[in-house]
């Protein structure tokens, strides 16, 4: 059945922190497959790609002390700008046309100018999907809800290190405020809403 609520010009797929390095940290089988496969079916459709990535220049100036958790990756040295471990996967690498938005903290919207690439693309509507389903899934889809983006969120494009967070998180808290479907779903309703 074609998703009736869901205006191709009007709507953005965000692929966030499909990054080498965390792709390593957390179990996504078949995951970035799936990613790769609603990218292709939301070009065809006329939607926006953006690839969301969480990156830092060299010395981590955007890095606070207070800030327990990325103190620890700036210990670490993870996720430089310019590093691998902070590169798309390949599996899922940007094609033409597609936008790339970088992040300094959790939330996609969180120290990156994605906010004012959607206003200014006219976007109202988000399709949200990466790792960590309790990290930047989370944060982001409660901060787009909050600036009135009707949000859709990709059940198995998400993961998390902790399998029962992810499912409470799909189960339960996500449905509050997004349409919960998977990848297949997703794609379905556009093919159906293409040849309706």
């Amino acid at each position: 059945m074609a998703d009736a609520g869901l205006y191709p010009k009007k709507t953005a797929v965000l692929l966030m922190d499909l990054q080498n390095e965390i792709v390593s940290r957390i179990p996504c089988e078949g995951l970035l497959e799936r990613a790769a496969s609603v990218a292709r079916a939301a070009r065809t459709a006329g939607m926006q790609v953006i690839y969301v990535q969480v990156a830092f220049r060299e010395g981590y100036p955007e890095v606070s002390p207070n800030n327990a958790g990325f103190q620890k990756l700036k210990a670490s040295g993870g996720l430089r700008q310019d590093s691998a471990g902070a590169q798309i996967d390949a599996a899922v690498e940007p094609q033409p046309g597609d936008l790339r938005i970088y992040k300094r903290r959790i939330s996609a919207f969180a120290g990156s100018d994605l906010e004012l690439i959607l206003r200014a693309m006219g976007v109202q509507s988000l399709v949200l999907l990466g790792l960590s389903t309790s990290g930047v899934v989370l944060s982001t889809l409660r901060q787009a809800a909050d600036l009135d983006y009707t949000l859709r969120v990709i059940e198995d494009g998400c993961a998390d290190a902790d399998a029962e967070v992810h499912s409470v998180l799909m189960r339960k808290v996500f449905p509050r405020q997004a349409t919960v479907l998977t990848a297949r779903a997703f794609i379905e309703g556009l093919d159906a809403a293409r040849f309706a």
